[in-house]
């Protein structure tokens, strides 16, 4: 079943989820494997070398470098991967609080990594601004 592309629709239900855990971004260059004890939530290559998201502990266990300790925010609407404006609008509301935000759409979720510190606050904001969605 394909996704909601209704921006309106898509904002009002978006039901953001808060998930458990701290993320870190981590790189390795190209040629190297990514340890076959790491889980990873998101893995992908780049030019540069393979970029993946996992948990702070993990990244610590096995001695990697990471950056942007985050929480991950899961928008539990099913999106489309062709729809409009979703994510520009949700963006735009952290960006006025000052929040910054790294965005991840995968096939059925969009997901949200924000900083740890600013995680409730990013969550309150998001379920805030679902409430408030105005039909057109």
């Amino acid at each position: 079943m394909p996704g909601e592309g209704n921006l309106e629709i898509l904002l009002q239900k978006m039901t953001p989820v808060m998930q458990a855990g701290i993320f870190v971004f981590c790189s390795i260059p190209e040629d190297e494997e990514i340890p076959a004890t790491l889980r990873p939530v998101l893995i992908f290559r780049e030019r540069e070398g393979t970029a993946f998201i996992i948990r702070r502990e993990e990244a610590e266990a096995a001695g990697l470098p990471h950056q942007f300790a985050s929480r991950m925010i899961t928008l539990t609407v099913h999106s489309s991967l062709e729809a409009v404006g979703f994510l520009a609008a949700i963006t735009n509301r952290l960006a006025e609080a000052g929040i910054s935000v790294n965005a991840v759409s995968a096939f059925y979720h969009d997901h949200l990594f924000v900083p740890e510190q600013r995680a409730d606050e990013a969550l309150h904001l998001l379920q805030d601004m679902s409430k408030h969605v105005k039909p057109g």
